[in-house]
């Protein structure tokens, strides 16, 4: 990944939250949290543990690439 803090690549977050679509899909994303969790209370804490067991798996797969550990990125 890029070092520029000004790349595209780093900055579409911040990006994306200042427009109309990116509130759209904060709003969205909010709203079926809150559904979920007012009407499946009971599968949420049951999915609970392996939740929090596959989050380390997935990020390790998904959170390492920006380290700079790829060769090819050098």
């Amino acid at each position: 990944m890029d070092a520029d803090p000004q790349s595209p690549r780093q900055n579409w977050r911040k990006a994306l939250i200042r427009t109309p679509l990116g509130w759209a899909l904060a709003l969205a994303i909010a709203a079926i949290g809150t559904y979920l969790l007012v009407t499946h209370t009971g599968h949420i804490l049951t999915a609970l543990p392996f939740l929090l067991l596959m989050a380390c798996p997935l990020m390790h797969v998904f959170m390492h690439g920006g380290h700079g550990h790829n060769p090819k990125q050098k």
